[in-house]
């Protein structure tokens, strides 16, 4: 065991460290949307009098044990969760002065005042032994006021943010015991901290950080009789999964209605919406869900090929039809013959291309390029355009009457802001995917990032998310959560310095524009946000309806 410290010694690094700045510059109180923040995770301020009501009410309706487990094991995740933010925090301090952060965080959480009796730590050959006082404890305060004196300790809370901090910090499980409790009527709370293994009734210790074998066999039956509803109501309720989509939105859900009846028919299906709302995954949906899916799905983007080579790549080319074709060769749709073909971005075929598609939807005829053999083809067509085809046909840039054939069933598909509820299962859906493909097991997002991702526009739907989260999966270290910085690497997270003193004289001088420095401002403001209209409006401090006034209004003046 390495050598002990006295006590003075740990109170030194306390006193040296009694502003703690470091760990209160990362409390920001935002109280413009309610919220606190420590580092990236969202606090609360309550009163301490509200856990000694939880308490008694846990205790008449669970009684003492399981009331007793339920707050050791909340008091656990509170310590890990603090300790995978502090451990971060200090990385330039030695092991005792970074692990003193715990305590400190105690105090600025106003649960307790920690003195060192004594301490010792290696964490390269895991040893530790800790005795610490507490003082001022709340939840001693809270239990005498409902229950009055105790026969044994009560800050059970506290002791689980113990061993919960500890053990995240040392690597190892540590367990504290409280000796002395003022619930009791001792003088101060006192607890006593070792590695599990050094600790004769170590089962009876662990047994209050485990789950409750109870509680899991509620959940267990809960999970049961969700399982048993969802079978009894399959038959009536619309079957989501076939469109390889993710999403419970009513949004969601009504696109999936509107294209599970189309599925089973021939009818041609245009699919409408801004880039990356995944108009791809909800065409293979229809191909699943029809009596074609046996047969082949043939997925084209338009605007991926050549003008000139578009009617070659669709119908297909003779040897010899042009330079360059050095042999025959069978086009899309012979291809998808008994089955379906995709048409993305459809708004990119060539006029002699969109005559020929014209033909072979109301005839089911074709000719390859190159040759005047009429051939047939048995094809489903699902088209897809990010732009408006009624717009493009009043601008002369698409056939009325193929856009009218193919408007019999049009299905907007909505962006990713307008089926908000949907972000969370997306996440989770990515998170896994890219959790399996780069051997990690990552903590989810942060609670900020949680924040930020469901007020985002996400301009790029979801091919955007997905994307930033294999980005934020590479970033982000094996058992971590992913931050703000790692999923928008562009949003600053520094806290935002006191505004300057203007000099109104200063500015107030010939040629002042309020109109320009009003431009500008909100340019900066939507810059700093990742053009996120809610977080510049509150950069701003106006409501996000005046600023999108003021958006609507430049952009009428830039034409």
């Amino acid at each position: 065991m390495p050598q002990a410290k006295d006590a003075a010694f740990y109170t030194q690094i306390l006193e040296k460290n009694k502003d703690i700045q470091d760990l209160l510059d990362k409390i920001q109180f935002d109280t413009r949307h309610g919220k606190i923040w420590f580092e990236e995770n969202r606090m609360l301020l309550m009163h301490s009098s509200i856990m000694g009501f939880l308490r008694k009410d846990l205790h008449d309706m669970l009684g003492w044990e399981r009331t007793k487990r339920f707050f050791i094991r909340c008091g656990y995740q509170a310590g890990v969760r603090d300790a995978e933010v502090t451990s971060k925090l200090r990385p330039n301090l030695n092991e005792a002065e970074a692990f003193m952060a715990g305590p400190q965080m105690h105090g600025i959480r106003g649960m307790v005042q920690v003195e060192v009796n004594q301490l010792q730590l290696n964490h390269d050959q895991h040893q530790f032994y800790a005795d610490f006082n507490w003082r001022n404890s709340f939840e001693a305060e809270v239990h005498l006021n409902e229950f009055g004196a105790s026969d044994e300790p009560a800050c059970w809370m506290l002791l689980g943010y113990a061993c919960g901090y500890s053990s995240l910090v040392m690597g190892q499980t540590i367990i504290y015991q409280e000796t002395h409790c003022v619930a009791k009527g001792d003088d101060c709370c006192r607890i006593i901290g070792k590695p599990l293994k050094e600790w004769e009734n170590a089962e009876e210790l662990t047994q209050f950080m485990s789950p409750d074998p109870v509680s899991d066999e509620l959940i267990a039956l809960q999970a049961e009789l969700n399982e048993l509803k969802k079978n009894i109501y399959s038959n009536v309720e619309a079957d989501y999964t076939m469109f390889n989509s993710v999403g419970e939105s009513a949004a969601y859900r009504n696109v999936c209605d509107l294209l599970k009846k189309a599925a089973g028919s021939k009818v041609a299906v245009l699919l409408q919406g801004e880039t990356g709302v995944g108009k791809e995954a909800f065409a293979r949906g229809i191909h699943e869900g029809s009596l074609r899916k046996g047969q082949p799905f043939v997925a084209v983007n338009c605007a991926c090929i050549p003008p000139d080579l578009i009617e070659a790549e669709l119908f297909g080319v003779e040897k010899g039809a042009f330079t360059g074709a050095t042999q025959t060769r069978m086009g899309k749709f012979e291809r998808a013959h008994q089955g379906t073909i995709f048409l993305d971005e459809v708004i990119e075929l060539s006029p002699r291309a969109q005559a020929a598609l014209l033909r072979m939807l109301q005839e089911g005829e074709y000719e390859r390029v190159g040759d005047h053999q009429t051939r047939t083809a048995d094809v489903r067509l699902v088209a897809a355009s990010n732009e408006d085809l009624e717009q493009a046909v009043k601008d002369g840039r698409f056939r009325a009457d193929l856009y009218y054939r193919l408007n019999i069933f049009p299905v907007t598909i909505p962006p990713l802001r307008e089926r908000r509820d949907d972000i969370p299962l997306l996440i989770q859906h990515f998170l896994s995917r890219f959790e399996n493909m780069y051997g990690k097991n990552l903590k989810g997002l942060s609670d900020k990032a949680k924040n930020f991702a469901m007020t985002y526009e996400w301009p790029g739907n979801i091919r955007e998310l997905e994307n930033l989260l294999e980005r934020a999966t590479l970033l982000t270290d094996h058992q971590q959560e992913i931050k703000l910085s790692s999923l928008f690497p562009q949003i600053k997270q520094d806290a935002e310095p006191a505004p300057a003193a203007v000099n109104l004289d200063a500015l107030l001088q010939a040629g002042f524009c309020l109109e320009e420095h009003e431009r500008q401002l909100i340019a900066n403001a939507m810059q700093r946000s990742c053009r996120n209209i809610s977080e510049a409006a509150r950069l701003l401090g106006i409501s996000r309806a005046a600023l999108d006034y003021r958006l609507k209004k430049q952009a009428v003046k830039a034409k």
